[in-house]
């Protein structure tokens, strides 16, 4: 699937995400009426508090809510998405399928739910088998071992289980098998979670090493705008659903008209140091 041949990677219209009801629990709407664009090659930060509706986003954008199934999944309820050219609004699992071929996911905590009788080879190789359960085996090696070392890890722990792995160590491990069949759009959902603070900017800086080589669109969820410094192009900023500033982080924080970002502004520590800034090596523009 060639990026050119589909225009925008991601571009949403009214989008609304809604969780039916489920047992107890009310119909939820968690994103309200979005409208954005992610260009091929750019890096959209998606920045907002717990219940924003980020993670949200990013299992839809991703695919991942259609191939789960079941009541408690989230749904268009409005508006649509299209990947790459794709509506998702009532696709059917088996055309998204064969979308998130091009589309690699690092879900929330991803790292810490590795298949734990695998291991790291196994692992990052899987989704290669599951789309082609004869794929050859000396290729398959092959790809493995160059995905593990693309993401920094020793060769010498192919043959280990996530348990003896450091928790940076597993999340780079996901970051592999995310990247395994080399999408050309990402969507990392808090990729730095759970992780060490003495290693999770190295974790960002990976990511956004591998995506300047290859040059692959990218959603990065966080909650942590130094995080998302280090990585974006542009950032969209939500609060409950709602879609409250998009642009470089210079242009949505050196003018927060509204409230919300103003708050942020007062409440991020060290996101607005010069250090953090002067470490970002980003300024909106490459």
């Amino acid at each position: 699937m060639g990026k050119a041949a589909h225009g925008y990677p991601i571009s949403t219209s009214d989008l609304t995400i809604e969780y039916p009801p489920h047992g107890a629990s009310p119909a939820y709407v968690a994103v309200h009426g979005l409208n954005l664009r992610v260009s091929p090659g750019e890096v959209l930060g998606v920045l907002g508090e717990s219940g924003s509706g980020k993670s949200t986003l990013a299992k839809v954008l991703s695919g991942a809510s259609i191939d789960a199934g079941g009541d408690s999944r989230p749904v268009i309820t409005g508006g649509d998405v299209m990947i790459f050219g794709v509506p998702l609004r009532r696709l059917s699992r088996r055309k998204a399928a064969r979308l998130t071929f091009d589309v690699g996911y690092l879900a929330q905590d991803a790292g810490s739910t590795l298949e734990p009788t695998f291991t790291v080879a196994e692992i990052v190789g899987e989704p290669i088998l599951l789309r082609d359960k004869h794929y050859n085996h000396k290729a398959l090696e092959a790809r493995v071992v160059t995905m593990v070392d693309a993401v920094r890890l020793p060769l010498g722990l192919l043959n280990t289980y996530p348990y003896e792995l450091s928790s940076g160590q597993r999340q780079r491990v996901a970051l592999a098998r995310a990247l395994v069949l080399a999408p050309e759009l990402l969507i990392a959902d808090e990729p730095t979670a759970g992780i060490d603070v003495t290693v999770r900017y190295a974790v960002i800086d990976l990511i956004a090493e591998l995506q300047r080589q290859s040059s692959f669109s990218a959603v990065v969820v966080s909650h942590d705008l130094a995080v998302l410094r280090r990585v974006a192009d542009r950032i969209a900023v939500l609060q409950r659903g709602v879609l409250v500033g998009l642009g470089t982080i210079d242009e949505v924080f050196e003018d927060p008209r509204h409230p919300y970002i103003a708050r942020l502004m007062e409440t991020l520590p060290g996101a607005f140091d010069e250090d953090g800034s002067s470490d970002a090596g980003r300024d909106g523009t490459r």
